[in-house]
């Protein structure tokens, strides 16, 4: 097993202690878990390519370790009232829509690869910044407090976009037909 693998892993097995403190009220523990486990999706992701050590476990752990952090917090903070339901909402709904799109288009015969697009990359830095910040203000930390209504806006600006911009990929990769390769390969070039 990789280094960046165990770091996914450690990350995976966090999700449950984070919900759980966050249930407690123990926005302290949880604010910490939260950031090192958000700081741990930079680190593996660096250490895979920085050290030739990406795999395709990591391929498939790290998304699903993000998701499951990303939503089992955010679900949390919601039914704490911490977080408006419609974020909730959108959150959750762009998940749906990218993996109900994904397990669509392997129905159809046309099974597609979901590579992280650059405004995903910062629609999942957003989120967990607020998290963080919403964490901190629930600790106690009121200096988080103002920019509370940044974040969540961006947050929800950057969940649309990357909402938008998988759509796009997707009627792309279906325009295409089944078994045609994808239009960024060098095949789909000629």
């Amino acid at each position: 097993m990789t280094i960046p693998n165990f770091i996914t892993i450690a990350r995976l097995l966090s999700v449950p202690l984070i919900v759980w403190l966050m249930i407690a009220d123990r926005f302290m523990g949880a604010t910490v878990l939260f950031v090192m486990a958000g700081l741990s999706d930079a680190a593996d992701g660096f250490i895979a390519k920085r050290f030739g050590a990406a795999s395709e476990l990591g391929a498939y752990l790290d998304p699903v370790a993000d998701k499951a952090l990303l939503v089992s917090v955010f679900v949390t903070l919601g039914f704490k009232g911490a977080l408006p339901a419609w974020l909730i909402v959108l959150v959750v709904s762009r998940d749906i829509l990218i993996i109900g799109g994904i397990l669509l288009a392997y129905l159809l015969s046309n099974p597609m690869e979901v590579r992280p697009l650059w405004v995903s990359k910062m629609n999942t830095a957003a989120q967990i910044i607020l998290i963080a910040l919403v964490l901190g203000a629930q600790s106690g930390a009121s200096i988080f407090q103002p920019l509370l209504a940044v974040f969540v806006l961006a947050a929800a600006g950057l969940t649309v976009a990357s909402a938008a911009a998988y759509l796009v990929e997707w009627v792309r990769h279906m325009a295409g037909g089944p078994g045609d390769p994808p239009r960024d390969s060098k095949e789909g070039r000629r």
